[in-house]
C-alpha cells in the first residue's frame, strides 16, 4: 500500500469500484484520526468560533456513532444501542468523563466492526433505512453498500472540513 508522508493510506488509483471506494473512506477516517493526533483533551474539547461548539472530540464521537449507525443498524441490521445514550445519537455532546484518547479508541473499535460487516460483501448488497428516515431517499428504504460507501466518503469529507479549520484555530496546524 502507497502513503503519504504523513502515513495516511493513498487511494488506489487503477483499482476496480470496491477498492476504489474503500480505499477513499480509508483515507478520509486516517484524516480525522490526524487532525487529532498530538492534541491533549483540553484542546479537543475547544470549539472552533462562537457561536458554533463543534469540537475535534466532538466530531470524533460523531463519527463513531455515524459508523455504527449505517454499517450496524442499516447495513447489517443489527440492533444495537446509541453508543452515548439515548438522545445523544448526533454524538457531538461531550460527556466530562470522556477524553479524546478514550473516544479515538471507540471510533477505532467502530471502524474495525465496520470493516467487518462489509468484508466479502457485494457493492450492490443492501441494507434498510428505517421507515422514518426513508423520505431522504424519496422513500426508498434499500440502500445498496456502494450507496453507503459513498455517503461515507462524503461524511467525513464534510467533517474533515471542520476538523481542518477546528485544529487551524487551536494551534495553526494546517493541511490535508
Amino acid at each position: 500500500m502507497t502513503t503519504l508522508p504523513d502515513g495516511r493510506p493513498v487511494p488506489p488509483p487503477h483499482a476496480d469500484e470496491r477498492a476504489t471506494l474503500e480505499g477513499w473512506l480509508d483515507l478520509a477516517r486516517a484524516t480525522l484520526e490526524m487532525k487529532c493526533s498530538g492534541l491533549d483533551d483540553d484542546q479537543a474539547r475547544r470549539a472552533s468560533v462562537p457561536p458554533s461548539s463543534m469540537t475535534l472530540l466532538g466530531l470524533v464521537r460523531h463519527m463513531a456513532e455515524v459508523e455504527r449507525s449505517w454499517f450496524q443498524r442499516i447495513f447489517a441490521g443489527s440492533d444495537v444501542p446509541w453508543l452515548y445514550g439515548e438522545g445523544t445519537e448526533s454524538g457531538f455532546d461531550l460527556a466530562p468523563d470522556q477524553g479524546i484518547e478514550e473516544a479515538l479508541a471507540t471510533w477505532r473499535a467502530q471502524v474495525a466492526r465496520s470493516r467487518e460487516l462489509v468484508a466479502g460483501a457485494s457493492p450492490d448488497d443492501f441494507g434498510l433505512l428505517p421507515e422514518a428516515e426513508s423520505g431522504h431517499l424519496g422513500g426508498e428504504r434499500r440502500v445498496s453498500l456502494r450507496w453507503i460507501l459513498i455517503h461515507m466518503v462524503g461524511e467525513y469529507a464534510r467533517h474533515n472540513g471542520h476538523a481542518d479549520l477546528i485544529r487551524e484555530r487551536i494551534d495553526g496546524a494546517t493541511g490535508v
